[in-house]
């Protein structure tokens, strides 16, 4: 999401050296336009049938502490100093998508592996067709407001078998990535639901959770409207951007308590180098209180 950037290793620490903005980009909250007055979101749709032999749906994983996001998956060395030195337990992946912003030549299977034998919790995150009323350069491939749902589930079977290649088994989400876009377009907040509506539907077709990741003031906003009002199949999951500095996931103006509690993971601030038992990484730091990634593959 951030544009890309060198790695260097050098001989007493490992620097990867500050990059450009991730493409996370909070803005500044406004209300979006009153859709309804609906107190709470109508339940996610439930996952797929699960596997023959078995009574019980897969798993759900949680993870509450700090975690953080990097636009290329760390090498494994960092990871390991920074597991036991810094104050974070989860990492940001960036399984999929067409339009991601830095090439992953680290992230395989066998990386996935490490950091879990680690202890860390892995945040699949997928980056694909944006908003069609978007105005990132770097991100040009829309949704098409006619094909949104159809073009939403086709992105969702990519992101499935991009977890399945990884080693991430069933049960675990995906967030979708899309970036912040002018609010009050109504065919652009519409294409955005639609989207994400087939997105989850189809994720949960293949045995997996659906997350999804906005600014307050844009996605946020237009998917929380959504779910008052009463639109199904919502995200199991939501991960904002609101760059306040406050690693909370409650509290939030835009984001009733009520909703999505227990799901959900806060990117306070934005790109900035952090330095842990001699290893630097720049990062984008999050609150988790949501869903990761667990089980292995079958």
């Amino acid at each position: 999401m951030r544009l890309p950037s060198p790695t260097a290793l050098l001989a007493v620490s490992l620097v990867m050296p500050p990059g450009t903005v991730h493409g996370h980009a909070p803005g500044t909250w406004q209300p979006a336009a009153v859709r309804s007055t609906a107190p709470s979101a109508a339940p996610p749709a439930p996952l797929a049938a699960p596997p023959e032999g078995s009574t019980e749906p897969p798993p759900e994983y949680r993870f509450t502490g700090a975690g953080f996001d990097a636009c290329s998956a760390p090498p494994e060395e960092a990871m390991d100093v920074w597991r036991t030195a810094s104050p974070y337990g989860a990492v940001n992946i960036y399984s999929s998508g067409g339009q991601r912003g830095c090439e992953q030549p680290r992230l395989t299977p066998q990386w996935v592996a490490a950091v879990r034998a680690m202890g860390w919790k892995v945040v699949p995150t997928h980056v694909g067709l944006q908003a069609p009323c978007a105005e990132r350069a770097d991100k040009p491939l829309r949704i098409d407001p006619d094909l949104a749902e159809e073009q939403g589930a086709q992105e969702a079977g990519e992101a499935a078998a991009a977890l399945q290649e990884l080693g991430l088994g069933p049960g675990s989400p995906v967030y979708l990535d899309m970036e912040a876009y002018p609010a009050g377009d109504e065919v652009c907040s519409r294409a955005v639901v639609d989207f994400t509506a087939g997105w989850t539907r189809a994720l949960h077709d293949a045995g997996y959770r659906s997350g999804f990741y906005s600014s307050m003031d844009s996605g946020i906003a237009d998917i929380v409207a959504a779910a008052q009002s009463g639109r199904d199949p919502m995200p199991d999951a939501l991960w904002y951007a609101r760059w306040d500095g406050q690693p909370t996931t409650s509290g939030q103006a835009g984001l009733p308590d009520d909703l999505w509690s227990g799901h959900r993971i806060h990117q306070y601030r934005g790109s900035a180098d952090e330095t842990y038992g001699g290893v630097t990484l720049s990062v984008d730091p999050d609150e988790l209180d949501g869903l990761v990634a667990g089980g292995e593959s079958t």
